[in-house]
């Protein structure tokens, strides 16, 4: 077992630069292909030795017991290791939930490392793995945060080396309310486009965006396809985009004069109740 009584660590978020849905598979899920990257957005999290396992937290508006997926990874970590870790858990949150952001999945793959750490079991890239797809399909792509593609239900990871160097300012903005993954897939088969939206492919730096997602979102949103027409018409954004399922979408920019901007407008525009957050994508911190 590790002696460090303290562990800290950041995990970050990501956006989807193209998510694309096919076929239902055996298992009930869809195939997936999705180009996800890092950003700079992180939820800071403290693992510290204790006499139980419990998560606390600054955040309101999440659950603190089983629901969690930090407490879905503890528990899959323990059937592993076949006895308790006996950790207090203690998480900063910054990344919003409901957003399509994978903050509960990334702040999952930090305590499934940070416990083979603490706990010195040294468990094997495929063992971690495999803990990981107990708790959700997004959650490997977190172990390296890097640029990667995803397939599968979206747990098998093959890094994209030539998006290494991949990086650009990013405006996030979300709305005060969350989508559900889950519904989202449900109803993207019977999904059509809106002709008030706009969902062809972009290219911003020689990579393409699309996100077969936006479908269904922007028809049970429309919200949401009013701030991906509005992020569209800002000066400076390259692209704009809903990242996963929602609720977050996200502008891509070329520096960070006109993302700052951007994030100024949208709240001027819409209020303070909408989330917003400048910062970059692919960070060299992450990797």
């Amino acid at each position: 077992m590790s002696d460090k009584k303290i562990i800290t660590r950041r995990a970050y978020s990501k956006v989807n630069l193209s998510l694309r849905i096919g076929g239902r598979r055996e298992d009930g899920y869809h195939e997936l292909d999705t180009l996800m990257v890092p950003v700079s957005l992180a939820d800071g999290i403290d693992y510290a030795n204790s006499k139980t396992t419990f998560l606390v937290s600054d955040a309101k508006d999440i659950p603190l017991d089983e629901e969690n997926l930090v407490m879905k990874a503890v528990r899959a970590f323990e059937r592993r290791y076949g006895r308790k870790v006996k950790q207090k858990i203690t998480l900063r949150k910054a990344i919003p939930s409901g957003a399509g952001l994978g903050g509960g999945s990334s702040d999952a793959a930090s305590t499934l490392l940070v416990l083979d750490e603490k706990m010195g079991t040294g468990y094997s890239r495929e063992e971690l793995e495999e803990m990981a797809g107990e708790v959700g399909s997004d959650v490997p792509f977190f172990f390296d945060s890097r640029p990667a593609r995803c397939t599968g239900r979206g747990e098998r990871v093959a890094p994209e080396p030539g998006l290494a160097s991949w990086s650009c300012p990013v405006v996030i903005i979300k709305p005060p309310f969350g989508s559900s993954t889950a519904d989202m897939y449900r109803r993207w088969e019977t999904s059509r486009e809106l002709p008030a939206f706009s969902y062809a492919p972009q290219r911003f730096r020689g990579v393409e965006l699309v996100n077969d997602l936006e479908r269904p979102a922007f028809g049970k949103f429309p919200f949401l396809g009013m701030l991906k027409n509005w992020l569209l018409g800002r000066e400076g954004v390259g692209a704009a985009l809903l990242t996963g399922s929602g609720s977050a979408l996200f502008a891509l920019t070329d520096d960070y004069v006109d993302a700052a901007r951007v994030a100024a407008e949208a709240r001027q525009e819409f209020g303070a109740s909408l989330f917003t957050w400048v910062g970059e994508v692919n960070p060299p911190a992450s990797s």
